[in-house]
């Protein structure tokens, strides 16, 4: 008899796992692109999920989202104890789990702090403005401003900057850092370290994978829908072969 999946077993650490992903199959209409993922992340952990163009991360990404495209068929998904596989991106959202997707979604027409207001409407609040406006002084600056008219690198800080007003427990970004100027990806990735600091964990799909490397405790690698690699973050930086086999760097 098969025993049921333990969502607390972490093959790397002695500590429970707080999000747990197991054996996720995913698809594109018959395009089978997530086949049969598993890792496990601590709380408060940065986790890269890299590799190469058409890997599987943002698939993976989306699945954990649950946001119904990539369609999941088989898996399961645990966060802080509560199962998401059998919840709608809408209940994901409310059960801690935000995705800022490559796209930005800014809002046309709102302001910056109107964008910021909007993601407070529906319960449970997350962290006030006044508290983004600390993380993102940039932001204060331009409350007034139209969302769509700031820059790429200050689209990107409200585009978490809105996350951040939820009652987030992971935050996942996707490509957060493409379109940026080396300074502005220095300053994306400490604030990132800073919302570490608050026990926030977070999963990164990034093409900057060395950038992602540098901020990361662990990275997890995929190709072709697989996972290759999962191990920490440093030892992929000092694998020059395994660098150049799946990274191309």
């Amino acid at each position: 008899m098969n025993q049921p999946f333990n969502p607390n077993a972490n093959h790397a650490a002695t500590a429970p796992a707080y999000l747990s992903v197991h054996d996720i199959h995913a698809y594109y209409g018959e395009s089978y692109i997530v086949q049969g993922v598993s890792f496990n992340i601590h709380e408060g952990e940065i986790l890269a999920l890299l590799g190469r163009n058409g890997a599987g991360k943002t698939s993976t990404l989306r699945a954990l989202a649950r946001i119904g495209d990539p369609e999941v068929r088989k898996g399961e998904i645990w966060l802080d104890h509560q199962p998401l596989h059998d919840m709608s991106s809408s209940q994901a959202a409310q059960a801690g789990l935000a995705l800022v997707p490559e796209d930005r979604r800014i809002i046309p027409g709102l302001t910056v702090e109107e964008n910021l207001q909007l993601a407070q409407i529906a319960p449970p609040k997350g962290w006030n403005i006044e508290r983004i406006y600390e993380l993102f002084p940039r932001l204060g600056e331009r409350r007034k401003q139209e969302g769509v008219t700031l820059s790429g690198g200050e689209q990107q800080m409200l585009s978490i900057g809105r996350a951040l007003c939820r009652d987030i427990k992971v935050l996942l970004l996707d490509e957060p850092y493409e379109g940026l100027a080396p300074v502005i990806v220095q300053e994306i990735a400490k604030t990132l370290e800073q919302i570490r600091a608050q026990g926030i964990t977070t999963v990164i799909v990034e093409q900057n994978a060395v950038a992602a490397l540098k901020l990361a405790d662990r990275a997890v690698i995929l190709d072709t829908g697989t996972v290759v690699y999962d191990g920490s973050a440093e030892e992929v930086l000092n694998d020059e072969k395994l660098r150049a086999e799946y990274l191309a760097i």
